[in-house]
């Protein structure tokens, strides 16, 4: 008998009031989802087939056969290509593909692609391949349904939590022996891969590749320091922090295609008057929305709190354009946390709350958790200490 996960089902009632019969997904967080299968690289279509109704199913590369296998969930597993004594379909996926959904009944059928990330190529491709079929866009279904964690990712998010809170604390210590941008990253990414090596035996901390490339560690830390805070994302230089100057470290991680996200700015020495009240002031707005964070509140309504937070203080033509995000499957994915939109929050639901202050020229600041939304309010997933001065 099939297993599925709970999200599938959630997912497919969503297909039936849209009408939708089938899904095909392409996108590597989509089919991961829908088969509990990450073969880090993309190089090859995974083709994940899940139908409104009936069983589920899976078209992989046959040198992905035996990785596949050891991973999924679902049982239907089909291949296409050639690779050693593996029995295939066929040389190419797209005549297995119409062969697998000849066999189902859904050569005519109403069918869901994400058209956020199908290439245009690919579009073009199965439409030739099914000339009697019509496509709709699923990807705002599937994110939607992403919105909501079931158990198993809400588990995997405690742990990537734990192996952020671990490369934080290595991670700041690293500053407070004075090393560079560099050596804080490899401070935090060398106590993250130790941590995970002696604690998580079972768990896999591989992100998800692209067609072009892999991803076989997600455990990621940077560091920016003085005024190369602004850059937000860079690779970490050699650069140390001056005293009276704040780094940022930044640290994202995954277990299980789960993903959790920690970052903090740490003080050097004494910061000038300017810049310590930037950063106390964040720390303070942050404290207050955390008490909204709560089933029923519109994600807007945590944007507004902040821009009233910020304005109360004197900054508000400083406003950032969001305090956070969803994340899981991807570090980065719906919804935004901004004013425009008015999901309403509930339990299950993972989002990272980063209020944060850029001052050009002055000051910036970078203060990020990844926090659970439960029955009762939230539960803050990451919780290294908030901000260590005068490291």
């Amino acid at each position: 008998m099939t297993i599925t996960a709970p999200r599938t089902d959630r997912l497919r009632q969503r297909m039936r009031a849209a009408g939708l019969d089938v899904i095909l997904a392409f996108k590597p967080e989509s089919s991961f989802y829908l088969t509990g299968f990450n073969p880090i690289i993309y190089s090859h279509p995974v083709i994940a087939i899940l139908p409104a109704q009936g069983k589920p199913s899976m078209l992989i590369h046959a040198l992905r056969d035996d990785h596949a296998r050891a991973s999924t969930f679902i049982e239907d597993i089909r291949l296409y290509g050639a690779w050693s004594t593996k029995v295939t379909m066929g040389p190419n996926w797209l005549d297995a593909l119409k062969t697998m959904l000849e066999e189902a009944g859904l050569a005519k059928a109403v069918i869901g692609v994400e058209e956020d990330f199908l290439p245009v190529t690919r579009a073009r491709q199965l439409a030739e391949l099914l000339p009697d079929a019509s496509f709709r866009d699923a990807s705002e279904m599937i994110m939607t349904t992403r919105l909501v964690k079931d158990a198993d990712e809400i588990a995997n998010a405690r742990d990537a939590a734990r192996i952020a809170d671990t490369g934080m604390i290595a991670a700041v210590e690293a500053v407070r022996q004075g090393g560079s941008e560099r050596d804080v990253s490899l401070a935090a990414m060398a106590a993250m891969n130790r941590f995970w090596a002696d604690n998580f035996p079972d768990k896999e901390v591989c992100d998800f590749g692209s067609l072009e490339g892999g991803a076989q560690n997600g455990l990621w830390a940077w560091a920016l320091a003085g005024d190369r805070m602004f850059m937000n994302c860079d690779n970490p230089t050699n650069r140390k922090p001056e005293a009276g100057e704040a780094i940022s470290i930044l640290i994202w991680t995954i277990v299980n295609g789960i993903h959790a996200e920690n970052e903090r700015t740490v003080a050097v020495g004494a910061l000038n008057d300017e810049r310590r009240r930037a950063l106390d002031s964040i720390i303070e707005i942050r404290n207050e929305v955390a008490t909204l964070l709560k089933p029923g509140t519109p994600i807007s309504a945590l944007f507004d709190a902040t821009k009233a937070g910020l304005e109360a203080r004197g900054y508000g033509k400083y406003l950032p354009g969001r305090i956070g995000h969803g994340i899981g499957l991807g570090a980065h994915e719906h919804p935004s946390l901004d004013a425009k939109t008015d999901i309403l929050l509930e339990p299950g639901m993972i989002l990272t709350l980063e209020p944060n202050l850029r001052i050009p020229g002055i000051a910036a600041t970078q203060l990020s958790d990844t926090v659970l939304i439960t029955e009762g309010g939230c539960e803050f997933l990451t919780r290294a200490p908030d901000v260590v001065l005068n490291a």
